[in-house]
């Protein structure tokens, strides 16, 4: 007699992986194993050990953004063109690095970190707003009644980093009916003029947007937890005029951490 309970019933029997998926995902596991961790642990050895040139600017990171400059410089040149050649290429590489070499750009130091995800966010939302944006303008310019009301809008940015700053004006540009005018770098003001404040409601959505681009700029690239100021500032918060109680701030208003 056997001794499993009920033994004139059937029993289903336990399913695994399919052979061809449980190969794919034993071999993703060897790779990020035997092959992601070592090179993680070589980026992070070569990071502290191994210093660039100061033509190069002194740091990978620098190293890291004056070849993207070439690599962007060179890439223009072939658009121009419009025919992907090696003439072409090896030419635009010359003029580009003529260029970073003849007609230097002004420093601009990297003392944050690049995340991805919060990137897409950005963007997602950029997206989302330029085309609402286009729409209400768009029916402002037709719409019966009085015309829009346009003013001049000042609004504080804790954002530390002049790079940082300049792509959060690019982004408020970008989006119809916002254009910066003005910008203090000193005090992080910014001056905006907004489409239409006919109605209070206009405002404060106006300035909800604003909070929510001054936070997530600060998500994608200087988050205080990984900010490392330039060793060309050879300062902190002073200098960027932000004061700690300005980024606090910024941190008591993000959705996520008030749902924890």
């Amino acid at each position: 007699m056997s001794n499993a309970p009920f033994p004139d019933r059937p029993h289903a029997k336990p399913v695994g992986k399919r052979p061809v998926a449980a190969f794919f995902g034993n071999l993703w596991r060897v790779t990020l194993v035997h092959l992601a961790w070592p090179a993680v642990r070589s980026y992070v050895w070569l990071n502290e050990n191994l210093h660039a040139p100061a033509w190069t600017g002194g740091s990978l990171r620098d190293f890291g953004v004056r070849l993207w400059g070439f690599a962007w410089l060179t890439f223009v040149w072939v658009l121009l063109w419009g025919d992907i050649t090696w003439g072409n290429i090896v030419v635009g590489a010359v003029i580009a690095l003529l260029v970073m070499v003849v007609l230097p750009l002004p420093r601009v130091p990297v003392e944050g970190r690049f995340h991805p995800i919060a990137a897409l966010k950005l963007i997602a939302t950029m997206i989302y707003n330029f085309f609402i944006s286009s729409a209400q303008v768009a029916w402002a310019s037709v719409a019966p009644g009085d015309p829009p009301l346009g003013a001049v809008v000042r609004v504080h940015m804790a954002i530390k980093s002049d790079l940082t700053l300049t792509l959060a004006v690019d982004y408020i540009n970008l989006v119809p009916g916002t254009m910066v005018v003005e910008i203090d770098q000193d005090q992080r003001m910014l001056y905006i003029h907004v489409f239409d404040v006919r109605k209070q409601k206009y405002i404060d959505e106006f300035l909800r947007q604003m909070a929510y681009v001054e936070r997530q700029f600060i998500k994608t690239f200087e988050r205080d937890d990984e900010w490392h100021a330039s060793p060309f500032h050879g300062i902190d918060d002073d200098y960027h005029h932000v004061p700690f109680s300005d980024r606090r701030r910024v941190a008591e208003q993000d959705p996520s951490r008030k749902e924890k």
